[in-house]
């Protein structure tokens, strides 16, 4: 089987989460800088074999778009384009951030390296992973 990588795209940084190559486990890759995704990527797939991509949709708790999704949408329609062989679809993802300080919290993370903001945008690409994984699961 081969990985699914999972997105949360921010305007500067981007977070990066991935499973194993069975799918079990969603785990934290990196954050980059949102101007180096496209190269991280692509380089990424030089070695390691990814089914598809899910990616973060910005939603405001009201269910109206929010500020980022329009950015996540060149980004999706560019990967299209560049990586037809790669499907890349959305996964709402509403309070991830808020969930990530939460596990932050949880696994007695102190004060400053909860204000690592790369590090929360990795680990709201790996809630976001797990999310999609466990949908996928439910409807099967």
């Amino acid at each position: 089987m081969a990985r699914i990588l999972s997105i949360d795209y921010g305007k500067r940084r981007t977070g990066i989460a991935v499973t194993d190559p069975l799918q079990i486990i969603a785990n934290g890759l990196a954050t980059v800088s949102t101007s180096e995704l496209f190269s991280f990527l692509n380089d990424y797939l030089s070695h390691e074999q990814v089914e598809r991509i899910v990616i973060g949709k910005p939603m405001q708790p009201n269910g109206r778009p929010s500020e980022n999704l329009q950015r996540v949408e060149q980004f999706v329609s560019r990967w299209r384009k560049a990586r037809p062989d790669i499907p890349i679809e959305y996964v709402d993802e509403r309070y991830t951030s808020v969930l990530a300080h939460q596990a932050m919290l949880a696994g007695g993370l102190r004060k400053k390296a909860r204000q690592d903001k790369a590090l929360v945008d990795e680990i709201s690409a790996t809630i976001i992973l797990q999310s999609y994984m466990e949908s996928r699961r439910f409807s099967l």
